[in-house]
């Protein structure tokens, strides 16, 4: 079968490899369409466990069960999720799924910028969700990173008519402005470099766009009747996004760290002011299966369009331009490799 292969963010190469069968437990899935994530092209984060094949926003069909395999067929259209919680330890049970070991741990093979995965025993059993009919394998592709950002607002405790700030204007920027609008919120304010990407975020909903390089806090403040943001959302990594939410979050606000910085960064926090004021910082990553669970609804019901955030669908030999494109931030939103083109 194909893959592409990762050696780094400019080195892309489509190649061959034997294609997985199913052991006992398990499941192989025909790749319809794995989208790629920021993550993805986080180069610092990747490149140290190249090469190998990346994607983990897949959707297909599946081809094999193996012995003992019940709950699922040949032939159904499928969602699978990379990272699996064990659901029974202390981590887990206190809803903290995404520290859990084995989400760590856990992961199908190759990838999926591959025609095929093997699905491992966990995984099949706790992470392979069936599409609903009415769902593309293109929408499927939005299930894991909506499911995210679903977590994040949910640690965050974003509440129906508050303000919310969203540093990043890129998919998930996007996403996470799309949910606060479906579930409520009041004025929703998105920043980002590219102008392009903010007049799209003002054609999602967004009812304050800003130029990432002017002062943010003042412009969040004229915009905001003179307060910062009640929920402030960092959604990417530049390290000046994250100072400017520090400066612009509101009494009794909470700011989240949705993404990382580079290694080796760290930042500044005003913690007199911070404990005065009650302002919360946190963190949330990845998802847990309750989070796939809803995102894969707001999904069928057309409460998040996704499909309004696609702009790049490449067969598996233009992977390397796909990368390329959501490295560079600028002409795409979402872009979809289809690994059987």
């Amino acid at each position: 079968m194909r893959v592409a292969m990762y050696y780094n963010n400019s080195d892309i190469r489509v190649e061959e490899m034997p294609r997985p069968s199913a052991g006992p437990g398990e499941i192989v899935v025909k790749v319809a369409a794995s989208g790629v994530c920021g993550s993805d092209v986080m180069e610092w984060y990747r490149i140290k466990k190249a090469p190998l094949v990346l994607g983990h926003e897949i959707t297909g069909d599946i081809v094999e069960t193996g012995e003992g395999v019940v709950e699922h067929k040949t032939g159904d259209r499928v969602f699978v999720s990379h990272h699996i919680p064990c659901n029974t330890c202390s981590y887990c049970l206190a809803g903290h799924h995404t520290t859990c070991e084995t989400l760590h741990s856990t992961n199908y093979f190759p990838g999926g910028f591959s025609e095929y995965i093997r699905v491992p025993k966990l995984n099949t059993q706790l992470g392979v969700f069936k599409l609903p009919d009415e769902l593309t394998y293109n929408d499927g592709v939005f299930i894991e990173p909506l499911a995210c950002v679903l977590r994040g607002q949910r640690v965050a405790g974003v509440k129906p008519g508050a303000s919310v700030l969203i540093l990043g204007g890129g998919i998930s920027g996007l996403l996470h402005l799309l949910l606060a609008k479906a579930t409520g919120a009041g004025r929703i304010i998105v920043t980002d470099v590219d102008p392009d990407r903010l007049e799209y975020a003002r054609e999602l909903g967004a009812e304050t766009v800003i130029i990432a390089r002017e002062n943010v806090p003042e412009k969040v403040k004229q915009a905001n009747g003179g307060r910062g943001a009640e929920f402030v959302f960092v959604c990417t990594g530049a390290e000046s996004a994250f100072t400017q939410a520090l400066n612009s979050v509101d009494k009794g606000g909470t700011v989240q760290f949705f993404a990382p910085t580079n290694p080796g960064v760290n930042l500044s926090v005003p913690v007199n002011d911070f404990w005065r004021n009650e302002i919360t910082l946190c963190t949330s990553y990845a998802n847990s299966p309750y989070d796939a669970e809803v995102a894969i609804e707001l999904i069928r019901s057309k409460r998040i369009p996704v499909s309004r955030l696609v702009t790049h669908v490449l067969p598996l030999k233009d992977t390397a331009r796909g990368f390329r494109l959501v490295s560079e931030a600028k002409k795409s939103i979402k872009v979809i490799v289809e690994p059987q083109k």
